[in-house]
């Protein structure tokens, strides 16, 4: 339909359309009353809302009438007057169908009041074209809302995770959490943090980008909240709800984290990536950042170490590092378990590992027999979980006994008098 065509309505018949306004507006929300149940259970308000973009709808389309080229502002009219509230209450797929039955009284009101056949032929091209226009219209709303609350979401999205990385919830503060709940986080949920680097395609990848790691976390029944912190990707991925209390030794995912968070890890950047120990909520996330951060500084100085690593397994690292959580818990899963075994475990432990591993040479040292040695060291790993014949387990046993007799010496009153000779005494 032409420009020229649409100018072919008479002013006759554009006042018959304007008197026949309301009561075609009427139409339309008895009409949709009736086909769509969900419509009648609507507030008064609402309904009032529909009311209202249908009445400015059916008058625009009078003036479009008159006036063809500006169809697009008459169109998007009939939108920017409904109440704001009301996008968020019906989705667009509410929106369409009404729009539907709204061109459907349109075409079977509106040609009925043409003067000829050929004024009947344009009302009905004119109603199919406006309803078209309507419908973009109304797809041009939502799409606007949906990218208001994309971003608005993004921006929280980036405080919550902000506020776990420095503690904010530890604190105290409830700003956190109650962020949290506003994106649909359950603050009670068990969690992990899992650090890393972004994707390489994306060299500012917003949080709303990352797709496929929130597609592979909805697949495992698990919340997530993700933030690009520079050249670093924070992600805070909840437990299952079917596994929400948390084991007593952490075991789930601390000694094979590939196995929870494998999908997860395929969408980060190159590089280590680090998986921090289960928190009990969003509460106590901060402790899993911090360790996994300290993970991420310190994994460089362990070439082979898997991806993704926990880490508690990079506790040698993260204490050369200067890490004092990484110091405590060598001293307190290593030291004091063999230290309260007794039966010289300890010192056995020691003269095994400064040895250089030799165990006839260790027996000689200890004047004790070999098969002594390797029941004492049986032991130092079934209490540990340690292997002291595996070389990555002799780091970690030698940087615990460094980290203990420190602790040691800090805890001696004169420690400036402290000797290697009184340790071996």
């Amino acid at each position: 339909m032409t420009l020229s065509e649409v100018r072919r309505v008479s002013p006759a018949t554009l006042r018959r359309l304007e008197l026949a306004a309301g009561d075609l507006a009427g139409s339309c929300l008895a009409a949709m009353e009736e086909r769509q149940p969900w419509f009648a259970r609507l507030p008064a308000d609402q309904r009032a809302g529909v009311l209202l973009v249908t009445q400015t709808g059916v008058a625009n389309f009078v003036a479009w009438l008159g006036e063809p080229t500006e169809t697009i502002r008459l169109t998007a009219e009939a939108f920017r007057i409904a109440p704001r509230d009301l996008a968020r209450r019906l989705s667009l797929r509410q929106t369409v169908d009404l729009v539907r039955i709204a061109t459907e009284v349109f075409e079977e009101r509106l040609p009925p009041l043409a003067a000829d056949r050929e004024e009947y032929r344009i009302l009905v091209e004119a109603v199919l074209r406006f309803g078209r226009e309507i419908a973009f219209a109304a797809a041009t709303v939502y799409a606007a809302a949906a990218e208001a609350r994309g971003a608005w979401d993004a921006r929280l999205e980036a405080l919550v995770v902000d506020g776990v990385v420095r503690g904010d919830a530890q604190d105290g503060a409830d700003g956190v959490l109650s962020r949290a709940a506003v994106l649909g986080w359950d603050p009670a949920a068990a969690v992990r943090v899992i650090v890393g680097s972004p994707p390489l395609e994306e060299a500012d990848p917003p949080p709303e980008s990352l797709t496929g790691l929130r597609r592979h976390a909805a697949r495992l029944g698990r919340s997530v909240l993700v933030g690009v912190q520079g050249n670093r990707l924070v992600v805070l991925l909840s437990e299952p709800r079917r596994s929400r209390g948390v084991p007593d030794d952490d075991s789930v995912g601390a000694s094979s984290p590939e196995a929870v968070i494998g999908p997860i890890v395929s969408d980060f950047g190159p590089g280590p990536v680090v998986v921090g120990p289960l928190a009990t909520g969003l509460a106590d996330a901060h402790a899993s950042a911090r360790d996994a951060l300290s993970g991420l500084r310190a994994v460089p100085a362990w070439p082979d170490a898997p991806r993704p690593v926990a880490a508690d397994d990079l506790l040698p690292e993260r204490a050369m590092c200067g890490d004092a959580v990484a110091h405590q818990r060598l001293v307190e899963t290593v030291i004091e378990p063999v230290e309260s075994a007794g039966g010289e475990l300890l010192r056995t432990l020691g003269s095994y590992l400064e040895g250089g591993g030799a165990l006839e040479a260790c027996a000689r040292a200890l004047f004790v027999h070999p098969n002594t040695v390797r029941y004492r060291l049986r032991r130092v790993s079934e209490l540990t979980g340690l292997v002291p014949a595996d070389p990555r387990d002799q780091l970690v046993l030698r940087t615990a006994l460094v980290a203990g007799r420190l602790a040691a010496a800090d805890r001696t009153p004169d420690a400036s008098a402290y000797t290697p000779d009184q340790h071996r005494r």
